[in-house]
């Protein structure tokens, strides 16, 4: 998706512009995560660009794109351009402590995951 989104419309309320224009945002990130992944991929991640033009446009993370939004509407910007493209890629494994353990935060090798009780996580 490569799109520059106006702000204002005759006609429509700025409200139910911008509610219209990041519902279409989410729906074609939701359709794009539906798709089916090639072979050895597990997720799709998302190479993003957002500013007030396409010339202008910045990476930001796909989390931040709404947020995004609102800033430049609370900056009373008349439009603003989003690029979203979609990738195939595949999770990197977290690396182990040295014995095949987990590392834990504090330092200590452990055989799994650190669990803590409800009374002990107080401290």
């Amino acid at each position: 998706m490569r799109k520059t989104f106006p702000l204002t419309a005759e006609g429509k309320h700025p409200d139910r512009l911008l509610d219209a224009t990041k519902h279409e945002i989410r729906k074609y990130l939701k359709r794009e995560r539906r798709r089916e992944l090639p072979a050895g991929m597990d997720y799709w991640a998302f190479d993003c660009r957002f500013g007030p033009t396409q010339d202008d446009a910045q990476p930001v993370h796909v989390a931040a794109i709404i947020e995004r939004i609102d800033e430049t509407v609370a900056a009373g910007a008349p439009q603003f351009y989003v690029e979203i493209l979609a990738r195939a890629a595949q999770r990197q494994h977290r690396p182990q402590g040295e014995h095949g353990g987990y590392a834990d935060p504090a330092g200590a090798e452990t055989d799994g995951p650190v669990r803590r009780r409800h009374h002990e996580a107080e401290d």
